[in-house]
């Protein structure tokens, strides 16, 4: 059975030896017999000691503070999930992050504009768009017409109807309502995907529980929808949320398309997308769609 110690001194051993001095900015020197950064130059980039560095990778130093295990994570350019099992192996709560992430990595932002063709949204952890292409405009309403806080999927499907809105939601029970082009006008009303929607939403208050602005959207939606509320308090967790769902488009009438959630766990940012089964009525709708629809790049937006 592998010691602990010893398992924090061979994980920090084997980052060593994969990073090189032009990693990390540092002149090249004569040959040398191992690969990776010497212990001395590890030592100088994160601030301590080499002797220190040294009994943590014999198991001689046990316990090292979170300042360390942070300066030696940012010195050997850990991920975040590295970085995580760092702190465990050290014997530490991993950290958590303050804020959920509003923008779009470099590499998935080129990912979805090469996706044009076809309507992808990206959203955060709190289920607010903040990317999308133009195929997702014209199947679902441009977003950039609405302000920023009708961007969150949370406010749209857990709003509360009220008078005729009410009215109108139980005739659409049966169909898809024909009336205007609302952001969020896919069929989202099932109880599976509430639930799912939920569940995902418990995991993100557990990765940022100090992130403010999600929990005014977790206070504002338990406040206004009692349906929330039970969902919230409910100790069953929901499925996938993604599945076949339908809309009913100004243009084209109804379609049902498939539906798929991406999470991208690194930056926690959901990749939704919707496609049609080949050689359907609904691909030749969605077809339709792409011609009319006019070139548009997909649009970063600022959080708020």
């Amino acid at each position: 059975m592998i010691r602990p110690e010893s398992s924090l001194g061979n994980t920090l051993r084997a980052w060593r030896a994969r990073i090189t001095t032009e990693d990390v900015g540092l002149p090249a020197t004569r040959r040398r017999r191992t690969a990776g950064l010497r212990r001395e130059e590890l030592a100088l980039l994160a601030g301590i000691s080499t002797d220190y560095l040294l009994r943590l990778e014999q198991g001689r130093a046990l316990r090292p503070s979170r300042d360390v295990v942070a300066a030696l994570a940012r010195a050997l350019r850990l991920s975040t999930n590295e970085t995580c099992h760092f702190h465990l192996v050290a014997g530490l709560l991993p950290p958590t992050p303050q804020g959920i992430p509003q923008q779009l990595p470099p590499g998935v932002e080129r990912l979805v504009s090469r996706w044009g063709n076809i309507p992808v949204g990206v959203f955060s952890a709190s289920w607010t768009l903040l990317s999308w292409t133009a195929m997702w405009a014209a199947l679902l309403g441009d977003p950039a017409l609405r302000p920023p806080e009708e961007r969150n999927l949370v406010r749209a499907v857990f709003k509360e109807p009220s008078g005729k809105e009410s009215s109108d939601k139980e005739s659409s029970d049966k169909e898809p309502s024909d009336t205007g082009h609302s952001l969020f006008p896919v069929e989202q009303s099932t109880a599976e995907f509430k639930a799912a929607l939920v569940a995902d939403l418990r995991i993100t208050h557990g990765a940022y529980p100090h992130d403010e602005e999600f929990r005014a959207l977790m206070a504002e939606a338990m406040s206004s929808s009692e349906e929330f509320r039970g969902l919230w308090s409910a100790p069953a967790l929901g499925s996938r949320l993604g599945g076949r769902k339908r809309l009913r488009h100004p243009l084209v009438g109804e379609i049902r398309l498939d539906n798929d959630v991406l999470k991208v766990p690194d930056h926690d940012v959901r990749i939704v997308t919707y496609t049609a089964e080949p050689g359907t009525p609904d691909e030749e709708k969605l077809e339709y769609l792409r011609v009319t629809a006019a070139a548009q790049p997909a649009l970063p937006l600022s959080p708020g």
